[in-house]
C-alpha cells in the first residue's frame, strides 16, 4: 500500500526478500516511504485447497515464523529510511479461528493484523466460480441468503477480534451475479452491513479501500460506493491498500482509487505509526493513528 508514502504488499512464502526489496526499489525516492502493512501467510488449517496440496498446519506455522524473521531483517536493514510495521491478515473461517488469530497477534513482533472473511459456512467465496456456486447452493440456492451469512460471520469476526483494519469489507461482491447491485434492496443484508459498520466505528477500526477489486475486474474498489457512503455518514475512517500478491501488483489502480476517494469527498486517509519508548523497563513499542491528507497521496501518484 502506498499511503502518503506508505508501501504495502502481499507476500508469499519463500519470496519475501525478492518482493519486498524489489517493491521498495519500484518507487523513486523510496527513502521517503514507510512500509505500513505486510501480510503473513494465512493459516488455512484444514482449508488447504488455497495452498499447495499436502500443506497443513505443521508446514504453515514454520512459514509464518520464517516470514517474521525476514520482516525483522528488513526492518533493521531499512530502519534509517522506512517505518516498517509488521503484521498479517487473519482470515476468520469459523469461530475457533479466533484463538489462533489472537495467539499469532500476541507475538511482540506483530504490530497489528487485518481481519477478513474469505469463506461463508467454511466454503471459499472468492476463489473461483465453482466454489462460489457451491456457497450459494449451501445457502439454500439464494445469493441474498449467502450475503446475509457473509455479513453475519463478518460480525462475529469483528466482535471477537476487533481488528485495527478490516480487509476488503464486501469481498462477497467479487464473484456475485450482480456485483454492483443495490444492497439496500435486500433489507436483511443491508441491516447487517450497517450494523457491522457501526461495530467498526465503535471499537475504533479502519476500513480498507482495497484496489484489488479493480485489478480483478470490478468497477469499484472494496468497499463499493453504497457502503462507503454509509460509513462516511457514520463518521468512519479509511486506509488504502493494493493487496498486492507480487511486484507487478504494487500500486496498481491507485490513480483510479484516488479519483474514487475524491468522488466520495474523502479528504484524509489514516495509517498507523510506531512509537518506541525507552525506559527503565526497556524498550516499549506502541502504535498511534495518524491522518494523511489525500492530496499528499495524490501527489505521490499523480505528480503536478
Amino acid at each position: 500500500m502506498i499511503l502518503g508514502g506508505c508501501l504495502d504488499c502481499f507476500l508469499h512464502p519463500d519470496q519475501y526478500s525478492l518482493i519486498w526489496e524489489s517493491s521498495i526499489r519500484y518507487f523513486p525516492g523510496h527513502a521517503n516511504l514507510r512500509i505500513n502493512r505486510t501480510h503473513a501467510p494465512k493459516l488455512q488449517l484444514r482449508f488447504i485447497s488455497r495452498r499447495k496440496a499436502g500443506d497443513d498446519i505443521s508446514i504453515l506455522i514454520p512459514r509464518h515464523e520464517a516470514y517474521l524473521v525476514e520482516a525483522l531483517r528488513l526492518r533493521e536493514k531499512y530502519k534509517n529510511e522506512l517505518n516498517i510495521l509488521i503484521g498479517f491478515e487473519g482470515e476468520w473461517i469459523r469461530s475457533d479461528y479466533g484463538p489462533l488469530i489472537k495467539d499469532l497477534a500476541s507475538n511482540p513482533i506483530i504490530d497489528f493484523f487485518i481481519g477478513s472473511i474469505h469463506h461463508v459456512n467454511e466454503i471459499p467465496i472468492d476463489y473461483d466460480a465453482a466454489f462460489y456456486a457451491k456457497a450459494v447452493e449451501n445457502s439454500g440456492g439464494s445469493e441474498e441468503k449467502l450475503y446475509e451469512y457473509y455479513f453475519e460471520q463478518q460480525f462475529e469476526m469483528l466482535q471477537a477480534l476487533k481488528p485495527k483494519v478490516v480487509g476488503h469489507f464486501d469481498l462477497i461482491r467479487l464473484l456475485s451475479e450482480k456485483p454492483d447491485r443495490d444492497l439496500s434492496e435486500w433489507e436483511g443484508v443491508w441491516e447487517k452491513i450497517l450494523r457491522n459498520l457501526s461495530e467498526v466505528i465503535e471499537y475504533g477500526g479502519l476500513l480498507e479501500i482495497n484496489t484489488s477489486a479493480l485489478r480483478k475486474g470490478l468497477k469499484e474498489p472494496y468497499p463499493g460506493r453504497q457502503i462507503c457512503e454509509a460509513y462516511i455518514r457514520f463518521g468512519g475512517r479509511f486506509t488504502m491498500s493494493d493487496d498486492s500478491h507480487g511486484i507487478d501488483h504494487v500500486g496498481t489502480n491507485f490513480v483510479k482509487a484516488i479519483e474514487y476517494l475524491e468522488s466520495l469527498d474523502i479528504k484524509e486517509l489514516y495509517t498507523y505509526e510506531q512509537n518506541i519508548t525507552v525506559g527503565s523497563n526497556g524498550v516499549t513499542r506502541g502504535l498511534s493513528l495518524t491522518s494523511v491528507p489525500l492530496l499528499s497521496v495524490k501527489e505521490t501518484f499523480i505528480p503536478g
